[in-house]
């Protein structure tokens, strides 16, 4: 027994200082050395990731085969659930250089798969007709897809989200006195929804008051512009008038915002969830770059999650921004549907978002109580709508209004090609007071050359040989192409797009011996930081329009500081003909 015990202890001696060796090489690793933690986090991380992917891929082959086999409804759920798979697993796609990798090559391998082409119809004059000046378009016929083909691509500006998701407030951001509660309980009930208060709230107020301002002031101006219809929508809809401000974070009030995970639009829609909510998406469309019908999905979505989560608006917010997935997990594990409960289980861009929004809110409710005084909204969109046959060009509607192709996109941001889209009519803005000049002249030009035609503006006294001497279009095309029209009672001829050479008629002016000509009746002005054409226009009385048209530049784009912009002058009077 003696032995034993002495074998014993001497097993345990030498234990011990085995272990103490090993704790004092331990303890020679740096505190902050990745040595011990982080391969075992990177082996879980990878393991996680290379789940996701694979369940994405497995909905993604599905969504193929139903495909191949014509099953177009049962594909897109299958594609759908591939990118929410992703987008609802929880993880940061973001954190993952190989997540992120994958999950926009597989959004653009679903928009690839599901650009449909349709069979072109000839349209018949009879389907060309004035709708509406201001009105929500009514939805256009649709023709069954039979195929894929590409698409042009376009021009879209970053997501304010991806850079607001990584903001940290610093420590004069976050200080929260005693008179900051007494003014936020003070100011929420202006607003028409119910909300908690929470310092962080106060943190986005001191943001924006500082290093935020300009984009603030960005905001409050260009809101203007789509402020006035949003909220009729949200009204119609049963939506709190104050939740349109999420608009500001989602988009800045750009319609073409883009961000990191694909959402576009005004209200940011990805496109599985565009398509939920009856935003089309095809080859010559994507409605969640629209306005009327971008904004009425977004209405009808924000109601559907407030509906799913009681009535809390805080919750349906969260949603909006991360999937209901997403909030239903957090609620799950935090026991509790309050926003400020799930906080620590939701994704940091979700944090950061739901308090966003309600300073927003809470500072466009009473700019100057915050220091944002002064600062005027641009003028509400105005348009007029017409109602087109199947592609007609939009060079072609710019011409016939006296605009530019830009304009015509500006006003049409929807629309993904220089074209409105083929085997179908369209409802088409154009701008305000242009409609029936438009109408008249698209009815001389017949259906097989509106998406060829140009149309060019004839000088007073002009004959045929003299418009077709600077055109190139001899004077025989020119005849077949305007078969009974008066030159002496019409300013637009319709020519061929080919061979134009000029397409607007210039006086000659004459000059001092020296000295350059001027261009007549025009001024130059220099903009200021955050002015658009429309607000340029509007402080000295000018038709937008006619400003928009002379510069090449849309009516809503904004100006960079000190940019020249050319006016009409004051004599003559700008042109105001419709």
């Amino acid at each position: 027994m003696s032995t034993s015990i002495s074998r014993l202890m001497a097993r345990v001696a030498i234990l011990t200082a085995l272990v103490a060796f090993a704790a004092s090489t331990y303890a020679q690793i740096p505190a902050a050395s990745s040595a011990r933690a982080i391969p075992t986090e990177v082996e879980q991380s990878e393991v996680r990731v290379t789940q996701i992917i694979a369940r994405a891929e497995d909905h993604y082959r599905k969504g193929k085969l139903n495909l191949e086999d014509s099953k177009r409804e049962q594909a897109r759920q299958e594609f759908d659930k591939a990118v929410d798979s992703i987008l609802e697993s929880g993880f940061d796609v973001r954190a993952s250089q190989k997540l992120q990798t994958y999950y926009l090559e597989l959004v653009e391998r679903i928009y690839r798969e599901e650009v449909p082409t349709q069979q072109p119809v000839a349209p018949n004059a009879a389907t060309m007709q004035l709708v509406a000046h201001n009105t929500q378009t009514q939805e256009p016929a649709k023709t069954p897809a039979t195929g894929q083909i590409g698409f042009r691509d376009q021009k879209f500006e970053p997501s304010p989200l991806d850079v607001l998701s990584k903001l940290v407030l610093n420590t004069d951001e976050t200080t929260y006195t005693n008179k900051d509660a007494e003014d936020l309980e003070a100011a929420k009930k202006n607003v028409n929804f119910a909300f908690t208060l929470n310092p962080l709230i106060q943190g986005y107020i001191n943001y924006y008051q500082g290093r935020g301002r300009g984009t603030m002031e960005s905001g409050l101006r260009r809101s203007g512009q789509f402020m006035k219809l949003a909220r009729k929508i949200f009204a119609e809809e049963g939506v709190p008038l104050d939740v349109t401000w999420l608009g500001q974070v989602e988009s800045a009030w750009r319609v073409k915002a883009v961000s990191w995970a694909s959402a576009s639009g005004l209200w940011q829609f990805i496109p599985g969830t565009g398509r939920r909510f009856g935003l089309r998406q095809n080859a010559y469309i994507d409605e969640r770059n629209s306005i009327e019908q971008a904004t009425r999905a977004s209405a009808r979505y924000l109601k559907f999650l407030a509906q799913r989560y009681n009535g809390n608006w805080e919750l349906a917010m969260a949603a909006y921004n991360t999937g209901e997935g997403n909030i239903d997990r957090a609620i799950s594990r935090a026991g509790s549907n309050n926003f400020w409960m799930i906080y620590p289980y939701i994704a940091q861009e979700t944090r950061n978002y739901v308090p966003n929004i309600l300073a927003v809110i809470l500072i466009a409710k009473n700019p100057e109580k915050y220091g944002f005084k002064g600062i005027k909204p641009d003028a509400p969109w105005m348009y007029d709508v017409v109602r087109v046959p199947s592609a007609t060009s939009l060079q072609l509607i710019a011409d016939a209004t006296d605009s530019s192709i830009d304009q015509i996109r500006s006003l049409n941001p929807e629309l993904r090609r220089d074209i409105t889209p083929r085997g179908e009519i369209y409802d088409v803005r154009v701008p305000a007071g242009r409609s029936k000049q438009f109408a008249s002249l698209l009815q001389r030009i017949a259906p097989e050359r509106r998406e060829t035609a140009r149309v060019i503006s004839v000088a007073p006294g002009e004959d045929l040989q003299s418009v077709a001497n600077r055109t190139g279009v001899n004077v025989a095309q020119l005849q077949a192409m305007n078969n009974g029209v008066d030159l002496k009672s019409t300013t637009k001829l319709v020519v061929p797009n080919s061979n134009v050479k000029l397409t607007k008629w210039v006086r000659a002016t004459a000059a001092k011996p020296g000295e350059a000509a001027p261009a007549a009746g025009i001024d130059k002005v220099r903009a200021r930081k955050g002015d658009t054409i429309a607000r340029i226009a509007a402080g000295r009385n000018l038709d937008a329009n006619d400003v928009a048209r002379l510069n090449g530049i849309p009516v809503d784009a904004e100006l960079k500081a000190g940019q020249e912009i050319k006016i009409p002058s004051s004599a003559p009077a700008p042109s105001r003909r419709r």
